[in-house]
């Protein structure tokens, strides 16, 4: 049997929901990601986590990485001016986070990759100040700052800016950034991971998954290869692409589509992966009509090459692959409980007796929604 042999098309997602909002650890999705650790190669792994912060719930949680304190000092006087800051502290680490090998189950001749040359990380939990609200919507305003300070602030990067949830992402292997992040002390109702395994964007610390604004979150195997046409379809609604990983225009279509343009999540996806002409022609008459109109209307936020997504946000989960399914996906249900992932082992691991598992249709968008009053 051949080992360390890397696929250079891997990456690996994970994600995981309760359905009722029974928050739980991080450990059983670093289990799950730490499965397919062969998928990446080292240089960059991230999860996102929903819930974690009941009593700053009402705040926008910022998650920032500074290069160094020059840097920080320059966003916290643009936070000044901008937002008012109720409560903020260094992010919690386990220098080196290393994964144990023998307390997880995983197997093969590789062991935990210390985590090394980590930014300043740090969070802010803010308010806006309602003066700064009376010409565009609070979301809004959060972010136009989110776009300003990736941009314009040298050396600080937003890693997430959502209620109530958070991204811990990096370069390393996502099991050893799950114990880095000391992700089993935090407990969230969804949880989202991957592992990255880069072949033509750079591995660094901003440029990891998951991609966040506000509170969607995204976590992707593949490829944009339209991402050029992505980019310039976003950049006249005042989004700004700063992060040097094509993933980052999913994040900011999903917000254009849903939050701004009031599309239904399960219509955003299917906008972004959307049905051939030749596929559109032979369905029912209203159906096609639809699928006709989204296709007009939104054809620059087509997403094109091998995909499968998993979208995070404050009311569910979502996955979908491309059109003819170049990337894998495995879906599954437990109870309340809803599992996706690039394998069904990474499912099988954290939940052995699955009531339900099935691989999504290409295009086809699985949703999980959470149940009403989860907060």
């Amino acid at each position: 049997m051949r080992r360390n042999c890397y696929i250079p098309s891997g990456c690996s997602i994970s994600g995981m929901m309760s359905e009722s909002g029974k928050r739980l650890d991080g450990n059983a999705i670093i289990r799950s990601i730490a499965l397919m650790h062969d998928r990446g190669n080292g240089l960059g792994g991230g999860f996102a986590a929903y819930g974690i912060y009941p009593w700053h719930s009402d705040q926008y949680a910022f998650h920032m990485m500074f290069d160094d304190m020059d840097a920080k000092e320059r966003c916290e006087e643009h936070f000044k001016d901008r937002f008012e800051i109720v409560f903020d502290e260094e992010m919690p680490t386990r220098p080196g986070g290393v994964f144990e090998e023998e307390t997880s189950g995983r197997h093969g001749d590789f062991g935990g990759q210390p985590i090394i040359d980590p930014p300043i990380l740090w969070r802010y939990f803010m308010d806006v100040p309602e003066e700064r609200m009376r010409f565009v919507s609070e979301r809004e305003y959060v972010v136009e700052e989110v776009m300003e300070i990736n941009s314009k602030v040298d050396g600080a990067f937003v890693a997430s800016s959502g209620k109530n949830m958070g991204a811990f992402k990096g370069v390393g292997y996502p099991e050893d950034l799950g114990v880095f992040y000391k992700l089993g002390e935090y407990k969230a109702y969804i949880w989202t991971a991957h592992g990255r395994f880069p072949t033509n964007t750079p591995g660094w610390w901003g440029g990891a998954h998951p991609f966040c604004l506000l509170d969607w979150s995204i976590v992707h195997n593949g490829e944009i290869s339209s991402y050029g046409i992505n980019k310039r379809y976003l950049e006249p609604f005042g989004y700004r692409l700063e992060l040097r990983t094509d993933t980052e225009v999913v994040a900011y279509l999903f917000d254009l589509l849903v939050r701004r343009h009031k599309m239904p999540i399960e219509l955003a996806a299917k906008a972004l992966a959307s049905p051939f002409w030749k596929d559109i022609d032979r369905m029912p008459e209203r159906e096609r009509r639809i699928a006709t109109a989204i296709r007009q209307v939104y054809g620059g936020a087509l997403l094109n090459g091998p995909f499968s997504i998993i979208l995070g946000h404050s009311r569910g989960m979502v996955g979908f692959n491309d059109r003819i399914k170049l990337r894998p996906m495995t879906c599954a249900k437990k109870d309340d409980m809803l599992y996706m992932a690039s394998e069904e082992s990474g499912i099988r691991e954290i939940a052995p007796d699955l009531d339900l598992v099935w691989s999504p249709r290409a295009g086809t968008p699985v949703v999980g929604v959470l149940e009403e009053g989860v907060e």
